[in-house]
């Protein structure tokens, strides 16, 4: 049975920015961005720039995921 675990609220949540992501991911902030126009990667607009909440960034890599072999 599949339960359905609600994302915490945006007020607990930790926010990173595409800086952080990137680096967490170890690719480009150029790669950040395009997740985000593909819309693979959830995010907020704060002003000119973009916020990602950490628990999205983990979500993301844990589905990506795949094991050799």
């Amino acid at each position: 049975m599949h339960r359905m675990v609600m994302p915490e609220p945006f007020t607990e949540a930790r926010l990173l920015t595409a800086n952080e992501v990137a680096d967490l991911m170890r690719v480009s902030r150029m790669t950040v961005y395009r997740l985000i126009k593909t819309g693979e990667m959830p995010s907020l607009r704060v002003g000119r720039g973009y916020r990602f909440r950490e628990e999205d960034v983990h979500d993301y890599l844990r589905g990506r995921y795949t094991e050799a072999g």
